[in-house]
């Protein structure tokens, strides 16, 4: 599967996966042997069952209300990167989270490494100069 191929379907399945908490949807996107880096400072998750414990963990108690993801830009050797924004409930309280995810893809089309950098705020709100969302 080409590189270009493989990001549309991540960032598609991404967006429908977070906003259903789908994991096992989501999980299906990742090599075996996987690395998820959730923050630049944390440990890496390693492999499909500790980005599947993150994953949860981090949907618990989340009422996802908009997810959207931008169309994926294609780099070579296998990355890609995309913006993603999401608006959601916690606890009763608005709040969004925008950030950028990196991905290497395998030549299967799996995601082999992926880092993300986000931030979160109070209310619903899009992010200023959003270049890259549809």
């Amino acid at each position: 599967m080409d590189t270009r191929e493989a990001a549309e379907r991540f960032v598609r399945v991404w967006e429908r996966g977070w906003a259903a908490h789908d994991v096992d949807a989501l999980l299906a996107l990742y090599a075996e042997d996987c690395v998820h880096r959730s923050m630049p400072f944390r440990a890496p998750h390693r492999g499909r069952d500790e980005l599947a414990a993150y994953l949860r963990r981090s949907f618990d108690g989340e009422r996802v209300t908009d997810v959207r993801f931008s169309a994926p830009l294609v780099g070579p050797d296998g990355v890609a990167v995309a913006e993603f924004r999401v608006f959601s409930e916690e606890e009763g309280a608005a709040a969004t989270l925008a950030g950028c995810v990196f991905v290497r893809f395998d030549t299967r089309g799996l995601a082999v490494e992926t880092r993300d950098y986000w931030h979160t705020v109070e209310g619903h709100r899009e992010p200023s100069g959003n270049l890259f969302f549809r």
